[in-house]
């Protein structure tokens, strides 16, 4: 069931768990999520960054993909079809395209800057019922050519953007895309803290969800964190599993070269990741 994901995103932040953003990057992926997420009874948010799109050819395609989908598997959880660190051009595209909900990511930008275009787009997107994600401080690391990093956000600038009726903050606290470095100093509770004390009931959201301890990720959820983003450990337990498949022969055996079973133990590897991240964040039966 396609829909914005404010409402999800509300009662996630008030019955102190979080939903997750699983990225998609073809068909199977988007469909091993869709189904976990059916299976378990859990909201879920399809992100999109703006190279997966272009790679599945753009973003009207990935829509009527989602909502043909999310139709033929007759599936009723809550679902939003979401633009991952979007650039102002990206979000008039994925408006027009159907998403249901937007990320600006006017982080790079001067603070006014920020403030004025995530004004525009905060009544675009609220004139049409979609949901709209901005980011204050920048994560770390490198995502389709956004790099960062990883600054603490200040909560005063927080405070700016969340004034202007986005639906859900991502700032930064020390996160990262990507596999964090043996030196990783850990997220920034104190800040963190200052963040969720300054905005109110705004739900927040952690980027760079793969490979944060598990005790981190509840302790964020403690402090306001209603949204944790996860990719890079899907494309790496995907990998895993389709290398696997491959160095075993099995690629060799009758029509094992078959694409549908050649990615299956792959999609099977998401799946399983997909329910084991959705156990954590604690949004099972929560649909």
């Amino acid at each position: 069931m396609l829909v914005s994901a404010t409402e999800m995103l509300r009662k996630a932040r008030d019955g102190k768990y979080a939903v997750g953003q699983f990225n998609i990057n073809n068909l199977e992926w988007t469909k091993a999520i869709l189904l976990t997420a059916q299976e378990l009874n859990s909201p879920v948010i399809l992100g999109v960054s703006e190279g997966a799109g272009k790679y599945m050819t753009g973003f009207e395609t990935v829509a009527a993909m989602v909502a043909a989908m999310d139709k033929s598997l007759g599936i009723t959880v809550p679902v939003a079809l979401h633009l991952d660190h979007g650039s102002y051009e990206g979000c008039y595209k994925c408006i027009k395209a159907g998403f249901t909900s937007i990320m600006f990511d006017g982080s790079h930008f001067p603070i006014d800057e920020n403030v004025s275009k995530t004004t525009e787009l905060v009544n675009v997107a609220h004139g049409l019922g979609l949901s709209i994600e901005a980011e204050v401080g920048a994560i770390g690391g490198e995502e389709d050519g956004v790099i960062g990093k990883g600054e603490c956000a200040d909560p005063k600038e927080c405070k700016m953007i969340a004034d202007l009726g986005v639906d859900f903050l991502a700032a930064g606290i020390g996160n990262i895309h990507g596999v964090y470095p043996s030196n990783w100093e850990g997220l920034s509770f104190d800040t963190l803290e200052a963040i969720n004390k300054t905005v109110g009931e705004m739900p927040l959201v952690l980027h760079g969800g793969t490979g944060i301890p598990d005790d981190m990720i509840k302790k964020a959820i403690s402090l306001g964190v209603a949204k944790i983003n996860v990719n890079t450990e899907c494309q790496l337990v995907f990998a895993e599993a389709t290398r696997g498949y491959i160095e075993a022969g099995k690629d060799q055996q009758g029509k094992g070269f078959d694409p549908r079973k050649l990615l299956a133990p792959g999609f099977e590897a998401i799946k399983a990741k997909v329910k084991e991240k959705m156990e954590l964040f604690g949004s099972v039966n929560k649909a």
